[in-house]
């Protein structure tokens, strides 16, 4: 066995979520949100080029080398995947590890409200997952994939970097491009789904002026299109896709995204406290009329007033959705406070 696959099937069994790979170190394993060295001797740059080497053919090498930076894919058969990332630190090669599961969990398993089980039956409209990296926006939007892959009879088209999830096709037919493989970009790869008969589409982030408009087209032409961004939230997300835009075109693309936005969900990780794991809490916010006019209006500020007095339609705040898995001894009060969007205010509320 490879050096390289001994230290991702051991990462593997200890349930980690990402391994690091650094010169004059041994590899790093985060579990649980904790990074730990692990038992491997120290790595080299020989032997960090060689581990490179196995993943990747000499001509993304070469690109490597030029970039500094290359995101790609690894697959052990019959242990896992991985979504890698090389890349120069010091003038030293490192590699940074993201398992993924190769189940892709069900709704229910993740802990999320029935509102996001709701949102796959949308016939078409764009549906954006937020939050840091390591959220876990990926494994939501494959559970979300996935139930429609169960239900309807229908063609998805991913467009990813790398491909994450492996999907099977079930009723659905599913396609996954991953870029730099099976196509240059994910605005390229979006350009030309569009000719490809799409009913659901999945575009693995909207980075760039190209993608987002792209995203928003497909979207108003009649497809269900599924996006990521980092940002905390869903007023922070809609003024981020305006912000892209030059300020002469930002009148048209309010009106544009109040028309087919159908949703925002931004998601935030926890370690639980009463078992091993990972749970999420998020912030969810559904548009309305309120919210199309909120949007239209340029009064992105109002939205949040608008989630907090939803919650009979399914939307929630961050801090009611940390509040609830407090109370129901899912996570830490620390935890619960340092990453409430309004600490002091949660404070108060759990004292209550």
């Amino acid at each position: 066995m490879s050096q390289l696959n001994d230290i991702l099937r051991t990462a593997i069994q200890n349930k980690a979520s990402d391994v690091h790979m650094n010169v004059g170190l041994p590899p790093l394993f985060r579990v649980h949100t904790v990074l730990k060295a692990s038992d491997f001797p120290i790595m080299t740059s020989e032997g960090i080029l060689r581990i490179l080497k196995e993943m990747i053919n000499e001509k993304r090498i070469a690109a490597f080398e030029d970039l500094r930076d290359s995101d790609f894919s690894y697959e052990i058969p019959g242990v896992g995947r991985f979504r890698v990332n090389a890349h120069y630190q010091r003038n030293t090669i490192a590699l940074s590890f993201r398992t993924i599961n190769d189940k892709v969990r069900h709704i229910e398993e993740l802990f999320l409200p029935d509102i996001v089980n709701k949102l796959t039956y949308l016939p078409r409209g764009l549906v954006l997952l937020t939050g840091a990296t390591g959220c876990g926006k990926s494994t939501t939007l494959a559970a979300m994939i996935d139930a429609i892959n169960k239900r309807e009879f229908c063609h998805i088209i991913t467009i990813e970097d790398p491909i994450e999830y492996a999907f099977l096709s079930n009723k659905c037919t599913i396609e996954q491009r991953e870029i730099g493989s099976d196509c240059p970009s994910f605005a390229s790869g979006l350009r030309h789904a569009l000719r490809q008969d799409p009913d659901v589409i999945f575009v693995g982030e909207m980075r760039d002026l190209e993608t987002t408009s792209a995203a928003i087209t497909a979207a108003e032409t009649g497809h269900l299109v599924f996006s990521t961004l980092h940002t905390n939230n869903a007023p922070q997300t809609i003024e981020r896709i305006i912000d892209i835009y030059p300020s002469d075109q930002q009148n048209q693309i309010r009106s544009m995204l109040a028309n087919t936005l159908q949703a925002v969900i931004s998601q935030t990780l926890f370690r639980r406290t009463d078992q091993p794991g990972m749970i999420p809490a998020l912030e969810i916010m559904l548009c309305t009329p309120a919210v199309r006019n909120c949007i239209r209006e340029n009064r992105i500020f109002e939205i949040a007033n608008v989630i907090e007095t939803s919650r009979a339609l399914g939307m929630q705040t961050l801090d009611s959705s940390i509040k609830q898995l407090y109370v129901n001894g899912h996570v830490s009060r620390d935890d619960a406070v340092s990453m409430a969007a309004h600490p002091e205010k949660l404070e108060r509320a759990l004292v209550a």
